[in-house]
């Protein structure tokens, strides 16, 4: 794994469609090191056991649901918590042992919210960092594009367009320093804002949906 910030860390890359990539990421929190997204790469969950193994697994959406997810939970005696939406589908591959259907604060002070749209569950991740940072986890609601353009995570025919619209707008009131997206298009899948505005970000990605 990569160490990206420090109390983050990132696994490689895979690549589940041409020109897309993804990454899963653990956060080594006080209360017990907490996995967001999946990974199906071996030697990462076993650089995850050098840093402590994982305690809490949260998805972002169905789209990370693998074999992994049970290779996870048995080694680490970890729990699996997604959008409680999409909870029997995940179930059909690894028990889930808690699901959302509503924003609320977990242990460590990190936020669950929900952004259906992409998917009728996806959910979306606002984490203090003890380090002054927030970093907030998108999964596939919002990324970048090849250019580094951001845009929606949104599936012509299968998105809920409305949806997303609405939970992109609420994200925008968020004040992130780092946003990462769970799959990308371009270089990566981590931005640090900077001196943008992440509700400008936000207004690129709804145009891009609105002229989708």
């Amino acid at each position: 794994m990569k160490q990206i910030q420090p109390d983050l860390w990132e696994t490689e890359p895979e690549f589940p469609a041409p020109g897309l990539s993804t990454h899963a990421y653990l956060w080594t929190a006080t209360g017990g090191n907490v996995l967001f997204y999946n990974t199906t790469l071996e030697h990462e969950i076993d650089a995850m056991a050098q840093l402590g193994g994982v305690a809490r697994q949260y998805l972002s959406h169905q789209d990370e649901i693998a074999p992994s997810l049970r290779t996870i939970k048995q080694r680490f005696d970890s729990t699996l918590h997604c959008s409680a939406v999409e909870a029997d589908l995940v179930a059909k591959t690894c028990p889930v042992d808690g699901g959302f259907d509503e924003r609320r604060v977990e242990l460590d002070g990190f936020e669950v919210i929900p952004t259906p749209g992409h998917t009728p569950g996806s959910a979306s991740f606002l984490v203090p960092s003890a380090h002054g940072l927030t970093y907030l986890f998108t999964g596939d609601s919002i990324l970048r594009d090849a250019e580094g353009t951001w845009i929606a995570g949104y599936i012509p025919g299968f998105s809920d367009r409305d949806a997303l619209v609405a939970s992109l707008s609420g994200l925008a009131d968020l004040a992130p320093d780092i946003v990462i997206s769970s799959g990308f298009l371009g270089d990566t899948g981590v931005t640090e804002l900077g001196d943008r505005a992440w509700a400008d970000c936000v207004d690129e990605a709804l145009h891009s949906l609105t002229e989708s």
